[in-house]
C-alpha cells in the first residue's frame, strides 16, 4: 500500500494512492497518518482505493507522515560517500539529529539560508517508525516499521563542517528535509536493500547509486539505534547518501537561487524542489 497527506502545510488530510498514482481521501477512515495509526496499516488493506473520494486537481503534498517526534539521519553510511567527503567508514553508525522543524513536502522549495554559500543536496532512503522500538533485535526490527519513503537531506555543509560542534546546524535549517511523496508499507517495497536511488540538477544526473551499497542496513540500524533510545511511531530515520553531492566534486558545487532539484527512488516515488533564497 502507499499513502500520503496532502493539503496546506499544517493541515493536512491523510490519503491512499491508488493504482494510477491518484490520491484517495482517506480522512473518513482515519484523521491523520500519525501516532498509533501508523502501527497497523494492515487495517486498510481492505480498503479498495477506487472507493475512496477521488481527490481533485493538483493538490500540494506533504511530507508523508505526521506528528514525527524525531528525525535521525546516519552518516557515512555509504562507502563510496565517505571517500568522496575525504572520511573513513565509522565503525559504527554516525548518528546525528535534523531538528523536526526542517520537515517539509516533497515538493516544496528549498530554502537557502541567509549568507549560505554551500548548500547541498542528497537523496535518501527514509522509514517511518510503526510500533514503539526498544532494545530490539534485528530479527524482530522490520515488526516496528510502517513503511518506507524518499529524503532529501538537504545540507549546509559550511554550517556542518564549518562552524564547530555537531552537524546538526547544518542539516535542520528550514526546508531542508522534503520527506515523501508516499509511505510505502515494507509489502510493497519489496527489496529495500537493492532500490536505485538518483538525482539531478538542473537537468544533469548528480546521484546514481542504489541501496545495495549501503554499509549498515536498515534492520541493524533499528536495533541499534534502540539500544540508546526509544523509537515512537512517526518517527523518520533517514540512512545516507550515495555518490554525487556537490561537496565531492572538483570543484566543489552548490545550490543556488532558481536550481530545480529533482529526485527519486524506485517504488518511492519522486521529489522536485526549486531553490529559493530566505527573505
Amino acid at each position: 500500500m502507499k499513502f500520503a497527506r496532502y493539503g496546506e502545510r499544517g493541515a493536512e488530510k491523510p490519503a491512499m494512492v491508488d493504482a494510477d498514482g491518484k490520491l484517495r481521501d482517506l480522512s473518513g477512515h482515519v484523521a491523520d497518518l500519525a501516532g498509533d495509526v501508523l502501527a497497523d496499516l494492515d487495517r486498510f488493506k481492505g480498503i479498495d482505493p477506487t472507493s475512496l473520494p477521488l481527490v481533485e486537481g493538483n493538490p500540494r503534498y506533504g511530507a508523508c507522515v505526521g506528528a514525527t517526534g524525531k528525525f535521525i539521519c546516519i552518516g557515512l553510511n555509504y562507502a563510496d560517500h565517505a571517500a568522496e567527503s575525504g572520511m573513513a567508514v565509522p565503525p559504527e553508525p554516525v548518528i546525528f539529529a535534523k531538528y523536526t522543524s526542517a520537515i517539509c513536502g516533497p515538493n516544496d522549495p528549498i530554502i537557502i539560508p541567509r549568507k549560505s554559500v554551500k548548500t547541498d543536496w542528497e537523496v535518501e532512503l527514509g522509514f517511518v517508525i510503526g510500533k514503539m522500538a526498544k532494545y530490539v533485535s534485528e530479527d524482530d526490527a522490520m515488526n516496528h516499521v510502517a513503511g518506507f519513503c524518499l529524503i532529501n537531506d538537504v545540507s549546509e555543509r559550511e554550517y556542518q563542517a564549518e562552524r564547530q560542534g555537531q552537524w546538526s546546524k547544518g542539516k535542520s535549517s528550514d526546508n531542508f528535509g522534503p520527506t515523501g511523496p508516499w509511505l510505502v508499507t515494507p509489502d510493497e517495497v519489496g527489496d529495500f536493500d537493492n532500490l536505485h536511488m538518483w538525482l539531478d540538477v538542473n537537468g544533469k544526473r548528480m546521484q546514481d547509486g542504489s541501496t545495495a551499497t549501503m554499509v549498515y542496513r536498515v534492520p541493524f540500524l533499528i536495533s541499534y539505534l534502540s539500544q540508546f533510545f526509544t523509537l515512537h511511531p512517526g518517527d523518520i530515520i533517514s540512512t545516507g547518501t550515495p555518490p554525487g553531492v556537490g561537496l565531492g566534486m572538483k570543484p566543489p558545487t552548490y545550490l543556488k537561487a532558481g536550481d530545480k532539484v529533482e529526485l527519486g527512488i524506485e517504488g518511492l516515488g519522486t521529489q522536485t524542489q526549486t531553490c529559493v533564497d530566505d527573505d
